[in-house]
């Protein structure tokens, strides 16, 4: 059995496994880093490993959108409010206080977790169909529907996103009382 796994695997699994352990090390590396800059990078990178999953997963407008949106907007905002709000030391600012039972309950909980996917997917007899047709542009029929069916919601979610900024910065600034 182990050997018609091992047979059946091509680059493109490769790929897809090299960049899932690659932002499971970010996510552990933006939870254990002490400095919260540090954090920060460490979850853009994250970010940025999600959207390559998705890109090995063939799905490249949820990519970029991962991209845009959380390893661009996102870590900006949080970025920028951490450097407004921040008083103190960014070296000092993430401490965590760890036990050794939590960790290890931590790891073992994630172990036998780990241990069920992984039976849960060797076990599991996968359908094996065709590559999507390459004449139908996924690009294409989103783009008629946000600005086609769902023009509506998608006009008001961008009203929405530009309030919440724009009371953003007035809470962040302050408002002045009139004299």
């Amino acid at each position: 059995m182990m050997r018609e796994i091992l047979a059946s695997v091509s680059i493109f699994d490769i790929v897809f496994v090299a960049i899932a352990g690659f932002t499971l090390l970010c996510a552990l590396a933006m939870i254990l880093f002490n400095n919260i800059v540090h954090s920060m990078v460490a979850m853009i990178f994250c970010f940025l490993g999600i959207a390559g999953v998705y890109f090995t997963m063939d799905a490249g407008f949820i990519g970029m959108v991962q991209i845009m949106v959380y390893a661009g907007a996102i870590s900006v905002i949080l970025i920028f409010a951490f450097m407004v709000l921040m008083s103190r030391d960014p070296a000092r600012s993430n401490r965590y206080s760890p036990r050794k039972g939590s960790i290890l309950a931590g790891f073992f909980a994630s172990g036998i977790i780990a241990a069920m996917l992984g039976y849960a997917i060797i076990a599991t007899e996968f359908p094996v169909s065709g590559l999507p047709d390459a004449e139908v542009n996924q690009m294409e029929v989103i783009a008629d529907l946000m600005l086609g069916s769902y023009v509506i919601p998608f006009e008001a979610a961008a009203i929405l996103l530009l309030v919440a900024v724009i009371g953003a910065i007035l809470l962040a600034k302050g408002v002045e009382k009139d004299r």
